[in-house]
This record gives structure tokens, sequence and C-alpha cells, in this order.
């Protein structure tokens, strides 16, 4: 995986989680509070996946890369502080599945970018 694979891997998911966290879930949890998804956290994931998916047919190669990393050290960024300083981070309250994801989520996103193989044709 590359980084244009990445961002419409990514984006994808991103837009699909916030559907369903508005659309199955409304502002509650999966497996009561295991996975929180209120209303700040559903707009987040449809705007940071709009622009991802949106980044790998405006930016070139080089761009995309960089975004890349930047999606990956805030992923990891976000964990850190959710797991070391507390659980609110502008209005969103962070569980520690949360953190885990953020986490997982950045070193996704860090491996993506730091991998330089070609994409293939989709």
């Amino acid at each position: 995986m590359n980084s244009k694979q990445f961002l419409l891997w990514g984006g994808s998911i991103l837009v699909l989680l916030a559907v369903a966290g508005w659309t199955f879930l409304g502002e509650g949890g999966v497996g009561g509070d295991f996975f929180w998804l209120d209303g700040a956290e559903n707009w987040a994931h449809l705007v940071l996946g709009v622009v991802a998916i949106a980044a790998v047919y405006l930016l070139g190669e080089d761009m995309q890369k960089w975004l890349v990393y930047l999606v990956g050290a805030a992923g990891v960024l976000v964990a850190l502080w959710g797991f070391f300083v507390g659980a609110d981070l502008y209005g969103a309250h962070l569980e520690t599945s949360d953190n885990v994801l953020h986490l997982v989520v950045g070193v996704w996103a860090l491996w993506a970018a730091w991998n330089t193989k070609k994409a293939m044709m989709m």
C-alpha cells in the first residue's frame, strides 16, 4: 500500500464511518461505551474522508505522500494525547478504543507514506 491507496481506502472508510455514525448509531456507542461516535466525531470523519478522497484526484504523488505523513503524525499524536494527557480533545471524548484506533491508523499512514511502490490500477 502506498500514499494514494491509503488516501482512497482511508477516506472511504472515514466517510462510511460518518454515515454509519449518523444513520445506524445516532449519537451512541458500539458495544456500550466501547466505541462511541458523537456528532463532532461524525463531522470530523466526513470532512477528513472527503478531503482524503479529493486528494487522490487533486494532488500529485509527492503532495499525497506528505499529506499521508501528516495524517500519520497526527494519528500518533492524538493517540498519545488520549493515552497520556486525557480523554477530551477539543470536545471529542476519546475512549481507549479511540486511542488504539488512532495509533493503528497513524502507524498505517506512516508505513504507507514510507512505502514507495506504485499503486496498482484500480
